[in-house]
């Protein structure tokens, strides 16, 4: 599914099933709440602090779509073409950090490997 496709899914879910979007701010405020779901498993997952029983199973893929629902909501309500803006900030790195990646011997000696 391309990105578009996304938002276009999702507006439609939204107008047929959602009722209307939830304003903004409290769509800003869904998404922290989503990324702070996603952060907290990865934190136990894959971090250092101890995986809780009632985390054990979650799907990290939906935790994942989740996020990307709500921002799709976000880029709707905004206006933003998530495809156009993901295509400029690529540039924007791509022309920013060309060299300065592959210069960081943290990155390139194996020492985070």
């Amino acid at each position: 599914m391309k990105i578009s496709e996304a938002q276009a899914k999702v507006d439609h879910w939204i107008q047929t099933l959602g009722v209307r979007y939830f304003n903004e701010l409290t769509n800003t405020a869904i998404l922290m709440e989503e990324v702070g779901e996603l952060a907290r498993i990865m934190a136990r997952r894959y971090g250092e602090q101890s995986e809780k029983e009632s985390d054990r199973n979650k799907d990290l893929g939906d935790e994942m779509a989740d996020i990307l629902f709500v921002l799709c909501c976000l880029a709707n309500q905004t206006g933003i073409d998530l495809t156009q803006a993901l295509e400029k900030n690529l540039e924007k790195k791509t022309q920013r950090d060309a060299q300065r990646h592959l210069n960081n011997p943290k990155l390139t000696d194996g020492a985070n490997q």
